[in-house]
């Protein structure tokens, strides 16, 4: 692809950056516009996959048919099967009438499924259908429908880790990954980011009638090194933060740090004991992780209530005498990595002969039912749900955000849980 026509594709779709590796992505979308190959665009988040199916499409011989972008993560898993291939009316509860499915109003045109991979097995089967053989059947019938479609398909995933998992089908993969193109992350980029940096600070000027900010040689030396976990996104963000929160327009290098967080998401600090756990654990989603750190906190909470109690038998095994103020006993405790460590105890006038009432064994009893119940894993999950949507007042999209999780994630779980919303 001749060096203006690339440039003639970046203008168009307002794409910034002459990085080799994005130049590579856009000339692959362009190449392979006039087949009806499926394409597969993998990236990090933030990174703009959303321009490459429109260059796709606008490039290819279907051009002037319809265009689609579907946002698979964002659609409840009991209607995804619904949106994508429409229903017959009484299918379920609430289809009150025959609708068509995006595959059907999609018809001579491009469709782009965003987050594939949060796409469930029993949609994945349907998809694969449509893809080898232009076959559909909509929810509630069993007449077989043809329809003309071509799929463009993009994902943040690792898909082959997805498909090791058992989460994404096999067969689908290849089939959708006939033409990959992946989307270079921004620290990958690095003599881009202060293209990016002045045309984000131009259109904020612009936007708000305020003189552009531009930055020192120190400064756009500190904003190559960084390394950008929320990509193009994240960087729009800050250089729109700066503009217009400083009041000085030239923004050297101390000004843009403060603007530049140390823990980002996907930047945190691991440990040395965390990592070789990770040898042996592999999380599929947040839910798990957090899952794991609930268990943890039990299992230190039960290990510390058998600490205490062997503290209480070994003082009713010294009941029999009265030690002084100041002698010191030992115990110790077995930690998570196998070290008995040693703690110091001071019995201090300690009785002959500990006893409770009932009310007291009472209370210890509740005591301990409340703390088995009060870390029950359902609980918490439910106690986090219902606070992320009343920080939100009932918007699932920002709670899903919020909690770390798939909107459609957040739908199954409002109605196990018989939630509001």
């Amino acid at each position: 692809m001749a060096k203006h026509s690339l440039q003639q594709v970046k203008q168009r779709f307002g794409i910034i950056g002459n990085d080799p590796k994005l130049d590579r992505a856009i000339d692959v979308a362009l190449q392979v516009a006039p087949t009806d190959l499926s394409v597969l665009i993998t990236g990090e988040s933030g990174t703009g996959k959303e321009n490459f199916p429109q260059i796709v499409h606008q490039y290819s011989n279907r051009k002037h048919g319809p265009y689609f972008a579907i946002n698979c993560g964002s659609i409840p898993e009991g209607t995804i099967d619904s949106e994508l291939f429409g229903h017959e009316k009484g299918s379920f509860t609430g289809a009150t009438g025959t609708r068509k499915g995006y595959f059907e109003v999609a018809d001579g045109g491009t469709l782009f499924l965003d987050e594939v991979g949060e796409l469930p097995l029993p949609t994945q089967a349907r998809l694969l259908r449509v893809l080898e053989s232009g076959e559909f059947i909509k929810v509630g019938s069993s007449k077989v429908e043809k329809t003309n479609v071509r799929v463009v398909a993009a994902t943040n995933l690792d898909m082959v880790k997805a498909v090791e998992k058992g989460k994404f089908r096999e067969d689908l993969y290849y089939r959708l990954n006939s033409v990959p193109i992946r989307i270079p992350p921004l620290r990958d980029r690095a003599e881009d980011i202060p293209l990016l940096f002045r045309k984000f600070a131009g259109d904020c000027a612009e936007k708000y009638m305020m003189p552009p900010i531009t930055l020192t040689d120190d400064a756009k030396e500190r904003l190559k090194s960084y390394r950008w976990p929320g990509n193009v996104r994240q960087l729009k963000n800050i250089t729109e933060q700066i503009s217009v929160i400083e009041q000085e327009r030239l923004i050297t290098s101390d000004i843009l740090q403060k603007y530049l967080p140390n823990n980002e998401v996907g930047m945190l600090p691991v440990s040395v004991h965390q990592i070789h756990e990770s040898e042996h654990k592999s999380f599929a989603n947040e839910r798990e992780i957090l899952y794991q750190v609930l268990f943890d906190m039990k299992k230190d909470i039960t290990d510390l209530k058998q600490v205490v109690k062997s503290i209480m038998e070994d003082s009713a095994q010294h009941s029999s005498y009265s030690p002084a103020p100041s002698e010191i006993h030992s115990s110790s405790i077995m930690t998570n990595d196998n070290t008995r460590v040693s703690v110091p105890v001071k019995y201090e006038a300690i009785p002959k002969k500990i006893t409770l009432d009932e009310p007291e064994r009472n209370n210890i009893q509740e005591a301990t039912e409340y703390e088995e119940s009060a870390l029950s894993i359902s609980d918490v999950e439910k106690e986090m749900i219902m606070k992320a949507l009343e920080r939100h007042n009932g918007k699932r999209k920002l709670a899903a955000n919020d909690l770390g999780i798939s909107e459609r994630t957040l739908y199954r779980k409002i109605k196990e849980y018989s939630l509001p919303g």
